[in-house]
C-alpha cells in the first residue's frame, strides 16, 4: 500500500477535531519533545488499530505509521508561525519578498489578489492568467471608486501601501500624462524596485517614496483620489490610517479601499478554532490584527468628513486567488527551484495561502472593499 503526496499534502492542511492548531491538551506537555512524542504515541497506535482492523502486514503497518508521523511533524512545524508582527517587520519581510524576486515572478507588479468573474469561476479559475486577474482587480476597484479617465485625467492621486508600484503605474497610464500618482510603502527595496519599473516603462507620472501611513509628510488635503489595496492589513492602528487618509484627500475627493477583514464577532462571538486560525493568520505574515468591514465603515463615518460610505465583500470574486497563487508555483517552479536556500519559506507561504483560502471560504474573513467621497462643506 503506497501513501500519496496528495493523500501528504491533504493531512497537512486538514483541520483537526479541534481546528488547524494543535489540540489544546498538547499544553499539558512540558516541552516540544514531550509533545513530538506524545503526537508520534497517538499516530502510531491510531494506525496500528486501524490496521490490525483491515489486516494489513506489520511492514505495510510501519510503512503507513512512519510516513505519517513524518506529516504530522511537518503540520507541527508550520502551524507555529514565524513572522509575527513588531516594531520593523512588516518594512523587513517585504524588503526581503523583493529582493528575493519569488513574489514578484508569480505575482508580477502586483501584491495583491486578483480578481474573478462568475463565469471565469464556472469555467475553471486556472484558465485565467493569474496576472491579468490581478489587471482586472484594479480596473474593477477603480469602477468602484468612480474613477472616470477623462473627469479624473489631470488627478493628483495617493497609493497607500503600493508595493512594488504595480497599481500606481497602471492608474498613471490609465490616466494619462496630466495626472501625478505618488506610491507610498515602507520598503526601501520596494521603492527602489518601483522606481526602475516606472523607468523601465517610461512612466514620468509616478514616484514613490518611503513613508509611514500613521504619520503621512503631506499637507491636509493634498489629493484628489486616495487609493489604498491591501495596506489596512498590516497598520497597527486602523484608526490612525483611516484619519491621515481621510486628512489628505481633497474636500470633494475620491476614496477607494480594499482590505482584508475578519467578520464582525459582535453578535456571534468568535470560537476558540476562530481564535487560533486568526492568530496564525495574524503571525504568519506579520499583521497585527485585522478587522471587521462593518468596524472600518464605522471609522470612516466617525471621521465626520466623508459621505457615507459603500461597503462590500469581494470574497467570490478574489477566493481563487489563494489556491491559484499556489498552483501557479506547481506548473512553473522556476521562480523558486535554484532558491534553496528559499525552499522552507515557500512551504510556509504555500500552506498559509491555503489557511487564508479555509478562512475566507468558511466566512471568518472577508474581502472589504469600500468606496466614498469627501464633503465639501
Amino acid at each position: 500500500m503506497k501513501i500519496s503526496i496528495a493523500t501528504s499534502v491533504a493531512f497537512l492542511v486538514a483541520p483537526s477535531a479541534h481546528g488547524f492548531a494543535p489540540s489544546p491538551n498538547a499544553r499539558t506537555f512540558r516541552s516540544s519533545t514531550e509533545l513530538s512524542m506524545g503526537v508520534k504515541s497517538s499516530i502510531v497506535r491510531a494506525t496500528g488499530a486501524v490496521a490490525e482492523k483491515v489486516g494489513l502486514p506489520p511492514a505495510a503497518t510501519a510503512a503507513i505509521a512512519a510516513t505519517a508521523v513524518a506529516t504530522a511533524g511537518v503540520k507541527l512545524v508550520l502551524d507555529r508561525p514565524s513572522r509575527t508582527y513588531g516594531e520593523g517587520t512588516v518594512a523587513k519581510e517585504y524588503d526581503s519578498w523583493t529582493q528575493d524576486g519569488i513574489l514578484e515572478y508569480y505575482w508580477g507588479e502586483h501584491i495583491h489578489l486578483g480578481y474573478y468573474t462568475k463565469e471565469e469561476m464556472e469555467a475553471g479559475y486556472k484558465k485565467k492568467n493569474f496576472i491579468e486577474a490581478k489587471y482586472d482587480f484594479v480596473d474593477e476597484m477603480m469602477k468602484l471608486g468612480g474613477i472616470d479617465l477623462e473627469a479624473d485625467s489631470s488627478a493628483k492621486v495617493l497609493d497607500v501601501g503600493c508595493g512594488v508600484g504595480g497599481t500606481s503605474r497602471h492608474i498613471a497610464k490609465k490616466l494619462g500624462p496630466n495626472a501625478d500618482v505618488t506610491g507610498i510603502t515602507l520598503s526601501p527595496n520596494q521603492v527602489k524596485r518601483a522606481t526602475e519599473l516606472a523607468e523601465e516603462q517610461g512612466v514620468k507620472n509616478a514616484k514613490f517614496t518611503v513613508m509611514n501611513a500613521l504619520e503621512m509628510e503631506f499637507p491636509d488635503n493634498t489629493f484628489d483620489i486616495v487609493w489604498a489595496c491591501e495596506s489596512g492589513e498590516h497598520m497597527p492602528d486602523k484608526e490612525a490610517y483611516i484619519n491621515e487618509m481621510m486628512r489628505v484627500l481633497k474636500p470633494g475627493g475620491k476614496f477607494v479601499m480594499a482590505t482584508w477583514c475578519q467578520r464582525d464577532d459582535r453578535e456571534v462571538p468568535f470560537t476558540k478554532k476562530d481564535e487560533k486560525d486568526l492568530r496564525f493568520l495574524y503571525e504568519e505574515w506579520t499583521h497585527p490584527y485585522f478587522i471587521s468591514i462593518e468596524k472600518y465603515a464605522e471609522l470612516i463615518d466617525a471621521t465626520g468628513v466623508m459621505n457615507e460610505v459603500t461597503t462590500a465583500d469581494w470574497v467570490d470574486e478574489t477566493i481563487a486567488s489563494w489556491r491559484h497563487s499556489i498552483w501557479v508555483g506547481v506548473y512553473d517552479p522556476r521562480g523558486f527551484i535554484f532558491k534553496p536556500t528559499k525552499y522552507l519559506k515557500c512551504v510556509r507561504d504555500a500552506y498559509c495561502l491555503e489557511r487564508m483560502h479555509r478562512a475566507f471560504d468558511r466566512g471568518l474573513m472577508q474581502y472589504g472593499m469600500f468606496a466614498a467621497t469627501k464633503k465639501t462643506e
